[in-house]
């Protein structure tokens, strides 16, 4: 059972040799490992010439990351396709325990792992949050890590490619998109990967762009945004507003504020749940308020 590879890349030399080392050292598979990379001007394209075993890789501008991973897809014959980012890792043996689960499971269409989240230097710092699959709560947080997810060709032959309108959310969306037309996942108990969580990186550069395409993305795909996105994008409002030295008590109260606007802007209403969500936190915010007054007022002047 052939396993394709595919690594979209971007002036990420600084780490996509650790990336190339962690497909080139598994064991046990046939395993063919493209690069799309999009005309870095760093030293990625010097690795990727003198890199041990070769790989195959193109080097020339894209329209962007998922362009990449689509020309990928496109340029490989695999059974199995994995997606694995020029700054992430996977795990020692990681791709043969996906074929064995996919060789006694021939009616999975996409299989994921466990995965941990890294740091530069490759340390894990924290557990990615994953869940054993269910469809419904997919819709309220992604709990698959990309790169420990793997999908049989035949997912690509019969629901398509990557949403290539997306910039940041393309993954989940195509999560989303599988699990609502049928496709079968299922959870492998198991770390496959590490994905690099750092201060460049794109999506932790941009999270109020990054969860408005996410809401934006829902609501075409269901017709409504689930209550927690709508709030997680008035945190991260709220983060930005923040991060230019924002008062934090205003703050808690702007973000009961933005997640009604963001209901009435993507739901055109605002549920139940949300009210009592909002409310419970409005009344705790004028609990902790009340008591620093009270604080305040027991000081002795002078």
């Amino acid at each position: 059972m052939k396993v394709s590879i595919v690594t979209p890349s971007f002036n990420q030399g600084r780490f996509i040799e650790r990336t190339l080392q962690s497909v080139a050292s598994q064991t046990g598979v046939e395993i063919e490992h493209v690069v799309f990379d999009g005309g870095s001007t760093d030293n990625t394209v010097e690795i990727l010439k003198r890199f041990s075993p070769p790989v195959r890789w193109v080097s020339k501008k894209d329209k962007g990351q998922t362009d990449a991973v689509n020309q990928g897809i496109r340029a490989t014959d695999g059974e199995i396709i994995g997606w694995l980012n020029s700054d992430d890792i996977y795990y020692p043996g990681a791709i043969a325990r996906v074929v064995a689960f996919f060789e006694t499971h021939p009616e999975i269409d996409l299989v994921y792992g466990m995965a941990d989240h890294i740091d530069v230097d490759d340390h894990a710092f924290e557990s990615y949050p994953t869940e054993p699959w269910n469809f419904e709560r997919l819709k309220e947080t992604c709990f698959i890590c990309q790169p420990a997810l793997f999908f049989r060709r035949r997912v690509v032959e019969k629901y398509g490619l990557l949403d290539e309108s997306l910039n940041y959310c393309m993954d989940y969306e195509y999560w989303l998109r599988l699990g609502k037309s049928g496709a079968r996942f299922a959870f492998l108990e198991e770390k496959l990967a590490g994905s690099r969580l750092y201060a460049e990186n794109k999506t932790l550069r941009a999270k109020v762009k990054v969860h408005k395409e996410i809401n934006d993305m829902l609501k075409r795909l269901f017709g409504r945004v689930p209550d927690n996105w709508l709030i997680f994008y008035a945190f991260a409002i709220d983060g930005q507003r923040s991060s230019k030295g924002g008062n934090a008590t205003v703050g808690r109260f702007l973000i009961v504020v933005n997640s009604i606007v963001s209901a009435l802007r993507w739901n055109q209403s605002i549920s139940t749940s949300m009210l009592h969500t909002l409310f419970t936190l409005s009344c705790k915010e004028l609990g902790r308020l009340w008591q620093n007054i009270l604080a305040g007022g027991g000081q002795k002047n002078g």
